[in-house]
């Protein structure tokens, strides 16, 4: 039905909601799509960060040690939150959305044995806000043997195609380009995952503009290391998950007796190298948080001098994951693919999602 009127010049309404595994808060994006000569184009018409209450924030960042019953009560409770934080954004900015695209927050990624747990129930999004919600995107695609992951590369085609490159650097960072008319996509390095967890531990959320890392040295052996580790001789899809990092990554950057200022100058000099040899270049459209740090950037600049990286406005920057997951969602209810299978390595595209209806029949 919606796609019917799609294809008539009407227009869905969708607010996508985001929460990047970096636990800075809630990104919730209300989006305008329309259709135009086959062409999809978008209007974000209000958008807002709301950062997580400590309780939740505490939770989520220890979910995957919870006990079953606790885990799955927190899944609930998650989903009422999330329901609750939509409603109010709905109620303080006056808008009637036709749908809910729920990202979830990321807890378990483990593809190779077809396994991924996005926490926050659809059921208790739409009964907070009154919406049909979509969520839970990534199983279906991980069912059929693919990473799950990245999903943002179909927008990444549909939204932002002018661009050779668009390089998102959150949690993690990760590319998708076309090649030989075929969208290629993967996930690159930890990025925002490590930098902030070091700086969390002196109290601080994250470093500003890069400057605790500006102000240490590279440590040339733990750079060594770290570029050395297998996940980069990997080919085709491949994605990253909250568990290695924790399991590979920080115990071996922990290894090293050096300051937390010279961890967080190798790291960032780890991850703008990583992204430097997966750019070979032209444009680079840079979103995501690690957009803001002044001293990655001008790191990637200095590495990948071949390239134009372009930072876009604040609001593309901070939105975009978001944005994207709405159009997910909007494809999901036109009936159309929205796992691009040569991203993820699936056995085919799918209509990844579940669907929860928010509205009386």
């Amino acid at each position: 039905m919606v796609a019917k009127t799609m294809e008539q010049g009407a227009h869905i309404d969708i607010i996508g909601l985001m929460s990047g595994t970096s636990l800075d808060g809630l990104d919730i994006c209300f989006t305008r799509f329309t259709q135009k000569d086959g062409k999809w184009q978008y209007q974000i018409i209000q958008a807002e960060s709301i950062s997580y209450p400590s309780e939740i924030k505490e939770k989520l960042a220890s979910a995957q040690l919870m006990d079953a019953r606790t885990f799955a009560h927190f899944h609930c409770d998650y989903g009422l939150h999330l329901g609750v934080c939509v409603r109010e954004f709905m109620e303080k900015h006056q808008l009637r959305p036709h749908y809910i695209a729920s990202h979830g927050h990321s807890i378990f990624h483990q593809p190779h044995i077809r396994f991924a747990f996005q926490i926050g129930s659809g059921a208790g999004i739409a009964a907070e806000s009154g919406v049909d919600t979509v969520c839970d995107f990534r199983t279906t695609d991980v069912a059929l043997y693919g990473q799950g992951a990245p999903l943002v590369p179909i927008g990444d085609r549909h939204l932002f195609g002018s661009y050779d490159y668009c390089l998102n650097i959150g949690g993690f960072s990760n590319i998708s380009s076309e090649q030989n008319g075929k969208r290629s996509a993967y996930d690159i390095s930890p990025v925002n995952y490590v930098l902030n967890h070091y700086t969390r531990s002196i109290g601080k959320e994250y470093d500003p503009d890069g400057e605790m890392a500006r102000s240490g040295n590279i440590s040339p052996e733990l750079l060594k290391e770290l570029n050395n580790l297998d996940f980069y001789n990997k080919t085709g899809p491949k994605s990253l998950g909250r568990e290695w990092v924790e399991e590979v990554v920080i115990p071996m950057v922990d290894s090293y007796p050096i300051t937390l200022q010279d961890k967080l100058a190798t790291f960032c000099e780890h991850a703008a190298y990583q992204i430097s040899l997966n750019v070979k270049g032209g444009k680079v459209l840079v979103t995501g948080g690690g957009a803001f740090n002044k001293y990655l950037q001008e790191r990637m600049r200095a590495l990948a001098p071949h390239c134009t990286f372009h930072i876009p406005d604040a609001q593309t920057i901070n939105f975009k994951e978001a944005l994207v997951f709405a159009f997910l969602g909007a494809l999901y209810v036109s009936g159309l693919p929205n796992c691009l299978s040569s991203v993820t390595g699936a056995r085919y595209d799918c209509i990844g999602g579940a669907m929860y209806r928010g509205k009386p029949v």
